[in-house]
């Protein structure tokens, strides 16, 4: 008899150890069904207010109720810094202190500024140009810092490879971005390693916030062929203003971003928003049925959009190219 009860207490505890090594899918990788009895509250931390950012935020919140997240299952926090660091800080302290499921910082300043505050729920960020250069994570393939997402980064020699056919006179080029933001200072040196390589000449100004872009592309204006704009939130607000000093000096604006463009710029060569979003959507949805953050790699969105604006090209007296590889739009 003792040696039955024996032989029933060691199949329970066997069973005992399969059941809690089948809850821990998260250890894995491996994902479960959605508990639909759930209910998720999800922080999105918006740097600034620009119509890329929108598009982002919008893209994953739509990709998010797509995949069965409806508003009874899921709500959105969504905080928006204004491009101010002081209240890009507060709301940092805010939500990484706060009770959520998930946050979801859109581009690189907000996404340091969340993974510096080390929230013990999951980080999936929308749009770091570089992830890795930026400090937050170690390697792409294998998220650490509780945090994955996608990456906008784009090679340079792409966009500069257009400027190339359509103002092939081009060879001094003016770099003009924000000197405290890591995606436009990182993407800024790869851009002037590219233009020394290959035989362009560049000139670079600086800024600390938008209001002083306007005087700095009056400046860079007149003494440069083109005046190309690397992924940078700060003077994207302030596209106006240096698209009215390059029509001025009657030189062409490269962007990086479609939203550069809709704003003046000639064109720009970029990764689509919308798919952004969607994608750190899904990275979200995973995470959320039970993988594990470090399970699940951060991605570098590589097909590229080359988007062109005829009413720049027609104002600069530039030919639009024909062909499917280009949006002309305006």
């Amino acid at each position: 008899m003792k040696k039955l009860v024996s032989i029933l207490m060691v199949l329970l505890l066997v069973l005992g150890v399969c059941t809690a090594c089948g809850g821990e899918t998260g250890t894995t990788g491996e994902t479960t069904p959605r508990d639909t009895d759930n209910t998720y509250k999800v922080a999105i931390v918006q740097y600034a207010d620009n119509a890329a950012f929108q598009e982002m935020r919008e893209a994953f919140i739509s990709r998010m109720r797509a995949l069965g997240y409806d508003e009874a299952m899921m709500s959105f926090d969504i905080q928006n810094a204004q491009g101010d660091q002081s209240m890009l800080a507060s709301i940092t302290q805010t939500v990484c202190n706060g009770d959520y499921d998930l946050i979801v910082p859109i581009v690189t300043p907000a996404t340091i500024s969340v993974v510096n505050g080390e929230p013990e729920c999951p980080v999936v960020f929308i749009s770091v140009t570089d992830p890795v250069a930026s400090g937050i994570l170690t390697t792409m393939e294998a998220p650490d810092k509780n945090a994955t997402g996608t990456s906008n980064i784009v090679p340079v020699d792409q966009i500069f490879t257009l400027a190339k056919q359509l103002t092939p006179s081009v060879q001094n080029i003016g770099i003009l971005y924000c000197s405290g933001e890591q995606n436009a200072v990182q993407t800024a040196e790869k851009a002037k390693a590219y233009l020394s390589e290959n035989g362009f000449t560049y000139r670079e100004v600086t800024v600390a916030n938008s209001s002083e872009v306007q005087q700095a592309a009056q400046s860079l204006a007149s003494d440069v062929d083109a005046i190309y704009i690397p992924i940078d939130s700060t003077v994207q607000t302030a596209m106006a203003q240096v698209v009215e000093a390059a029509n001025a000096a009657k030189i062409p604006v490269y962007g990086s971003d479609p939203v550069m463009v809709q704003s003046g710029a000639l064109a720009c060569v970029s990764v689509s928003n919308t798919q952004l979003g969607e994608r750190s959507a899904e990275m979200a949805d995973e995470i959320l049925r039970g993988a594990a953050v470090s399970s699940v790699p951060a991605e570098a969105l590589d097909e590229y959009q080359y988007v062109i604006s005829r009413a720049a090209a027609e104002t600069l007296g530039i030919t639009v190219p024909e062909g499917d590889n280009y949006q002309v739009i305006g």
